[in-house]
């Protein structure tokens, strides 16, 4: 499978609670859960080096019609649900159609 959609997204944790935030968004990749799924291919959450609290998160999807049906889900609205709670500001999204690249764990 090749990724034929995918987002970034930048999410500022409310002060002190990003180590929270990094937790619950690696939850994703647990079983059940959306980053889990078969159609995504590409899931990274990072942490800014200047700010704990300032979160990054790539995904990689094999197409949109797949991210919003996963992200329909109960599984994946509990989590953002969770999330929501723990993000201070808006967040920055930026969708994309990726066309190359390397990424290996």
């Amino acid at each position: 499978m090749t990724v034929g959609y995918g987002f970034n997204a930048t999410l500022t944790a409310r002060p002190a609670m990003g180590d929270r935030l990094v937790d619950l968004l690696l939850t994703a990749l647990e079983e059940g859960n959306p980053a889990a799924n078969e159609h995504c291919l590409v899931y990274l959450v990072c942490r800014s080096a200047a700010d704990r609290d300032v979160v990054h998160v790539t995904e990689g999807w094999t197409t949109e019609d797949d991210h919003h049906r996963v992200f329909a889900g109960a599984a994946a609205q509990a989590i953002v649900a969770q999330v929501r709670e723990l993000v201070a500001e808006g967040s920055p999204y930026t969708d994309y159609v990726p066309v190359g690249g390397k990424a290996a764990f």
